[in-house]
């Protein structure tokens, strides 16, 4: 399947997801290299992603990170990230908070209908994540799946590493896989998946994992959905060729025919490119044609020309300046070596998983040489520009560095508000949504004035009000002006 014809009018909901072994150069290889954005991947939805010792993740402005509702309190059990396209309309969209690091949640609402996106991991050595998943869905289950008129307009999509083996999904010539323990538990996981009406959306028997001692092929990642969301998937298909580095799993890319309410794309202008014997030739051209004058010697004379010059310039710059594919979205010291690496290693991905039954075939080995080249400049690159930056830095580049290790930690994704925790006299609550925030930002810094029905004032000099039944004190007066 090639990436570059997955979704070119960019009128589909395309997700990619993938387990990256908590490896930063794999991580950057997928998301700096800003590939994905050109490609018009709408979501992603990472398991086991990269934390680092600020409890961040990498991404970029392109991208929304969300981490899971326990990210903050327990960092090192976040197991599951989903970023989000930031051209995305975030109206259109929510993130539901889960009580568990396994999984980041997410729901979208468009005028198809209601899509809530699970990214899930589940552990190897229990099924825990599982259990919390079938209660929330128990305890959520109209919001989820809507009134049984409305059913066909609610879709639900469970997705990630969910590590275990079935012949429902798994080659079933492998007998290895598919001891009585691990049918078992397996069985556990296909029961929740009928009882909430859904489906298995990848083929039988494709492969998403390589065992990285056995090299054997099996299938750990799923995507379930619901049945009559089954209509709307066009693809659901792995990406051999992408797998990066430092992983052993493939990433699934799926597609649905659900176009999202997104803001125009923007394209910058790649002036490090320009042949600019070539555009001062076209720039002399155009300057001829327009007749621009010799003497200047009036005010309307001045305007006219600065304006011919100012079209001139503009018309030039659209016709010889490139639009650039690596912009200020992507990660600074991303280079032209990088990306042809990049290129290499998919290509050879691609062949090493063509010869995926022959162990001891040659490419194999030329695949991890080239994946180790490729993680290894990444590290390479990253560390030595901003190294030289830093020993070539100016004036201007030391308060800029300085911005930089003053500022809060960042992942480098585009900020959104976080959940709001509320309190108030009905009790404690969450604002998720871009209304629910406004309106508790709006009663935070603008709260209404209080009644100024009896006035009470502490000044020394203004008798003191007195009630002959319960006379009242200063101590009390004081009291009440601190509730007030």
């Amino acid at each position: 399947m090639n990436l570059h014809n997955l979704n070119k009018e960019h009128k589909k909901l395309t997700i990619w997801q993938q387990n990256l072994n908590k490896s930063p150069s794999c991580q950057h290889g997928l998301i700096s290299s800003r590939r994905l954005a050109k490609h018009n991947i709408d979501i992603i939805a990472l398991q086991e992603p990269s934390i680092n010792f600020l409890n961040k993740t990498i991404a970029t402005r392109d991208w929304i990170p969300l981490y899971p509702s326990t990210h903050s309190k327990q960092p090192e059990k976040t197991c599951s990230i989903t970023l989000i396209w930031g051209d995305i309309q975030t109206d259109n969209w929510e993130q539901l908070e889960f009580p568990s690091g396994d999984v980041t949640a997410l729901c979208i609402r468009e005028t198809w209908g209601t899509l809530t996106l699970f990214n899930i991991y589940n552990d190897c050595e229990h099924d825990t994540t599982l259990d919390t998943l079938t209660n929330y869905h128990r305890q959520h289950t109209r919001n989820l799946m809507g009134a049984e008129s409305m059913h066909q307009d609610h879709h639900l999509i469970w997705l990630g590493d969910f590590n275990h083996h079935h012949p429902y999904w798994d080659n079933p010539e492998d007998n290895r896989l598919f001891m009585k323990v691990a049918l078992d538990v397996a069985e556990i996981l296909l029961k929740t998946i009928a009882d909430l009406g859904m489906d298995v959306a990848l083929a039988k028997g494709t492969p998403t994992h390589c065992h990285n001692v056995m090299k054997k092929w099996t299938r750990l990642d799923q995507v379930f959905v619901s049945e009559h969301t089954m209509e709307a998937i066009t693809i659901c298909d792995t990406l051999p060729g992408e797998r990066g580095v430092n992983t052993d799993h493939i990433p699934i890319i799926t597609v649905l025919d659900m176009e999202l309410t997104k803001a125009p794309p923007q394209r910058a202008k790649n002036f490090r490119e320009v042949d600019w014997k070539k555009f001062h030739e076209t720039l002399e051209e155009k300057l001829i044609k327009l007749g621009i004058s010799e003497h200047i010697n009036s005010q309307p004379v001045l305007d006219n020309t600065c304006k011919k010059l100012t079209t001139a310039l503009q018309d030039t710059i659209d016709v010889e300046v490139p639009c650039t594919d690596i912009c200020t979205k992507s990660k600074r010291w991303w280079s032209k070596e990088l990306s042809l690496l990049c290129r290499e290693t998919a290509k050879l991905g691609r062949k090493s998983y063509k010869h995926k039954r022959w162990v001891d075939h040659p490419v194999h080995k030329e695949h991890m040489a080239a994946q180790k080249k490729y993680s290894k400049t990444i590290q390479y690159s990253k560390k030595h520009h901003w190294r030289d930056w830093l020993e070539k830095a100016t004036d201007p580049d030391l308060w800029t560095a300085h911005r930089y290790i003053s500022a809060p930690a960042s992942d480098g994704g585009k900020t959104r508000i976080p959940f709001l925790t509320i309190q108030d006299p009905e009790g404690e609550h969450t604002a998720s949504t871009n209304t629910s925030k406004s309106v508790a930002l709006a009663k935070t810094f603008f709260p209404r004035k209080p009644q100024q029905t009896d006035s009470i004032t502490e000044d020394a000099n203004l008798p003191l009000p007195i009630c002959k039944t319960n006379p009242i004190t200063k101590d009390q007066i004081r009291k009440h002006i601190t509730r007030l």
